[in-house]
């Protein structure tokens, strides 16, 4: 449990940090990023450090010139730490950025990214440069999803607990002739052959979009009808695709973008590993004991579900990916000490017990709070992706924060 919950929190750190790394902008080109892979010296890249010091100082504008100069100064002295680089390298960004008026501040991060750095890199520009590390953000398993019928079929891929439409395709095939006689049975080759021509397309395309994707696990199949038996039977599909159908295939009742929402939900028992299964797993359970008449073993908004976790009574801990918030404790001259949870701790409080102005003493993101008092009392964390239609509920409708209970509190 506690292996997972480290795993999970790893991966909500990595991203967290990407997205505000993303979102600085130099007011020159003063932002520093430093790639270093676990194969190149500490020592070559310190020598390398001093090397662009030195060509910093002929730079015309001094406040640009003393910011670099900084923020090579402070990448040099993190780096002052590593005997050599971790397994899988590291990155760090450091530079100044504006702040409110024409004040700025310093900021740095030093990543340890979830995949290895193959090379080493320096750069200075207005903005941190993070590609090398966005691919990393993206979950790597991933499920093909095509929903078939004569009229009209949908190509989409299930990632994580996003569900994106490739291509959509109506067909041209012809209803049934219900006309006797010779054209009745020329009328169906015809329809026969149109039926197959779009078969064919379909698996074309299906080919262009899935089979160079080596995350992919399986390919889910469904729509109503015999149509989806017919197309996987007569074998239209590439043989490397063929490989990797999910077995059965799924009934769906549409085909278009909404079938293919309908063929996750009726493949959740099929694809348990996929974290939009686990999700709904979770949040139907949540949603199974709130309609309980005594609120069952659930509990939900930030201060009841606190409350809960500090007793010992929370099994596990539902949270929406999407919080934005901080954990701020408070200390005022009179010695008072509060915890509050906030939208941005950049500033002024004041004591809720006396009034008097308070000096934020610690700071931190709401869901490491979350995932450290979740380590304390043995207690497993979901985080549910915004993206979903539970995470979004879950947003809406609790405030974010929900549990299952091992026993109710009394």
């Amino acid at each position: 449990m506690a292996d997972k919950n480290s795993e999970d929190r790893a991966k909500y750190d990595f991203k967290k940090d990407m997205q505000e790394i993303q979102n600085y902008r130099g007011r020159s080109t003063e932002l520093i990023s430093v790639y270093v892979p676990k194969t190149k010296q500490i020592s070559d890249v310190m020598a390398y450090l001093r090397n662009e010091q030195s060509q910093a100082s002929n730079i015309k504008s001094k406040t640009t010139m003393k910011n670099v100069q900084s923020a090579i100064d402070s990448i040099a002295a993190r780096l002052k730490t590593y005997k050599s680089p971790p397994e899988n390298g590291v990155v760090i960004f450091c530079g100044e950025v504006p702040r409110a008026g024409d004040q700025t501040k310093m900021v740095q991060y030093v990543i340890n990214p979830p995949e290895p750095i193959t090379a080493f890199l320096y750069r200075c520009d207005s903005t941190f440069f993070t590609e090398p590390l966005e691919s990393m953000l993206l979950d790597k398993k991933c499920y093909g999803l095509i929903t078939i019928d004569r009229s009209e079929a949908t190509l989409g891929i299930l990632s994580g607990s996003r569900i994106q439409v490739l291509k959509h395709f109506d067909s041209l095939v012809p209803s049934k002739h219900h006309q006797g006689g010779q054209s009745s049975v020329r009328f169906e080759r015809l329809i026969e052959i149109a039926a197959h021509e779009f078969f064919k397309k379909v698996a074309d395309n299906a080919t262009e979009v899935f089979l160079n994707r080596p995350e992919l696990l399986g390919i889910l199949i469904g729509g109503p009808g015999a149509t989806k038996e017919f197309f996987v039977k007569e074998e239209y599909l590439h043989h490397e695709l063929r490989k990797k159908v999910v077995s059965p295939l799924v009934d769906t009742g549409y085909t278009d973008e909404s079938g293919l929402r309908e063929l996750v939900q009726n493949a959740q028992g099929i694809i348990t590993d996929m974290q939009l299964t686990q999700e709904k797993v979770y949040m139907q359970r949540l949603f199974t004991e709130i309609r309980k008449a005594d609120g069952g073993l659930s509990c939900y908004g930030e201060d009841e579900v606190r409350s809960a976790l500090d007793m010992g009574a929370v099994d596990m801990l539902l949270l929406s990916d999407s919080l934005k918030k901080r954990r701020i404790t408070l200390e005022c001259p009179n010695g008072h000490i509060h915890e509050k949870t906030v939208a941005d701790a950049d500033q002024k409080f004041q004591c809720p017990e006396c009034g008097q102005s308070a000096t934020v003493t610690k700071d931190e993101d709401l869901i490491d709070d979350f995932f450290n008092r979740a380590d304390a009392y043995n207690t497993r964390l979901q985080l549910i992706s915004g993206d979903s239609e539970e995470g979004d509920m879950l947003l809406k409708a609790f405030g974010g924060v929900a549990a299952l209970l091992r026993y109710r509190p009394n």
